[in-house]
């Protein structure tokens, strides 16, 4: 029942993280680019987080287990860029390799899923996936400071976030 309730719970918090995230990374939205920041800080805590949360015993025989740590690992990656002082190529490249672990953790959930007798709750829980991995690969792919690269990120963002409120759907079905 424990396991249960965590994995709801950080499948939600995971959700709700990412559309912060996405949030605080749309350049059409009026805010202080502190505010933005702050969002996308707390956003990719709270990913890491609900992907921790998750993660019932690290095992390499559980694979959905692995997706999430790996997810959370990628996270915590993003939330080292955006909170140490670090330089600007640095806080990229620290970008660039949290958005490819997070993707390759959302690719190992949907390899998961694909296994899986056909339900609603696995159609969410795979698509939901997938469209996190699409969103991952978007943002690790913008990476000039151009406003082709802020749309594409923004893009990227927003596609994660639907998956992750997929993902937290199937969960809150199963």
């Amino acid at each position: 029942m424990i396991k249960q309730q965590n994995s709801l719970f950080g499948s939600w918090e995971q959700a709700i993280g990412t559309v912060l995230s996405a949030i605080g990374n749309t350049p059409s939205i009026a805010l202080t680019s502190e505010v933005k920041e702050n969002l996308d800080l707390i956003g990719n805590v709270m990913q890491a987080t609900g992907n921790a949360l998750q993660v019932e015993q690290f095992s390499l025989k559980e694979l959905k287990s692995l997706g999430n740590e790996i997810q959370a690992i990628g996270n915590a990656t993003e939330v080292a860029s955006l909170h140490f002082p670090v330089s600007v190529k640095r806080k990229q490249l620290l970008n660039i390799q949290g958005d490819i672990l997070q993707a390759l953790g959302g690719s190992i959930n949907f390899a998961e899923e694909s296994h899986k007798e056909l339900t609603m709750e696995v159609l969410y829980s795979a698509f939901g996936n997938l469209l996190q991995v699409i969103g991952n690969s978007l943002q690790a792919l913008s990476t000039q400071n151009t406003t082709k690269a802020e749309e594409l990120n923004a893009i990227g963002n927003w596609i994660q976030a639907t998956g992750a409120i997929m993902t937290a759907v199937a969960e809150t079905i199963q």
